[in-house]
C-alpha cells in the first residue's frame, strides 16, 4: 500500500484485484490473468503459468488463482516461480517456454506434512532441471520462521543438491545484483 503512488501498473491472478481495489487501487491499472493468459508492458511479455499453493488466509480459501510467472525479453526468458509445491507444471511450463536463463525458485519454510505449497530445497533444484533453466535463483529462504528448520539450511541443503548435479546456481547477499548471463554467485555467506 506504501507504493501504491508509484504504481502504474499491476498484473495478478485472477480473484485479485478486488484485494488491491479495497486496498484503494484503481482498477484501470489492474490486469488479472488465468493460466497460460499474456500481457504485453514495455516490451516484455509476461505470462502467468501454474503454480500450486492456497491463496487467502485463516478460513477463506481458495478465494483466487495462485500463479507463477514467466518474463520474457527480446535478450532473456525469465521464471518467477513465487510458493509452489512441486508437481508437474514445471515440466509443462519448460516445455512449452523451452526453457529459461534464469529462475526465481522458493526453497524455504518447507516441511513434509505442506508439500502441496512448499517444495523440499531438492525439490527445488529438481524444478529448475524440469523448468530447462541455466541457473537457479534460491528465495524465500532465511527471513521469515514459519516452519521448523534453522534459517540457512534451505541454501545449505540446496546448494549441496545443485552442486551434486552440477546445477549453475546464485544465492545473492541481500542488495546484490544478479546479471542473467553471468556465472553465479559462489561464495556462501550463509555458512
Amino acid at each position: 500500500v506504501q507504493l501504491k503512488s508509484k504504481v502504474t501498473k499491476v498484473v495478478c491472478s485472477l480473484g485479485v484485484a478486488s484485494h488491491l481495489m479495497y486496498w484503494g487501487y484503481d482498477k484501470n491499472i489492474i490486469t488479472e490473468l488465468d493460466w497460460w493468459d499474456e500481457i504485453e508492458l514495455n516490451g516484455i511479455k509476461l505470462t502467468a503459468t501454474p503454480a500450486r499453493h492456497f491463496s487467502g488466509r485463516l478460513i477463506k480459501r481458495a478465494q483466487t488463482l495462485w500463479s507463477s510467472f514467466v518474463l520474457q525479453s527480446k535478450e532473456y526468458q525469465l521464471f518467477l516461480g513465487g510458493d509452489s509445491g512441486y508437481g508437474d507444471h514445471f515440466v509443462e511450463i519448460g516445455k512449452r517456454f523451452g526453457g529459461f536463463d534464469i529462475a526465481l525458485l522458493e526453497c524455504g519454510q518447507y516441511n513434509t506434512k505442506w508439500p502441496m505449497i512448499h517444495m523440499l530445497p531438492e525439490e527445488t533444484v529438481q524444478a529448475n532441471i524440469d523448468l530447462r533453466s541455466k541457473m537457479l535463483l534460491p528465495v524465500h529462504w532465511g527471513k521469515f520462521a514459519l516452519a521448523f528448520h534453522s534459517w540457512n539450511e534451505p541454501a545449505l541443503r540446496v546448494v549441496k543438491r545443485a552442486q551434486q548435479l552440477n546445477i549453475e546456481y546464485s544465492i545473492p547477499k541481500i542488495g546484490e545484483r544478479v546479471v542473467v548471463g553471468e556465472n553465479g554467485k559462489i561464495e556462501e555467506w550463509w555458512r
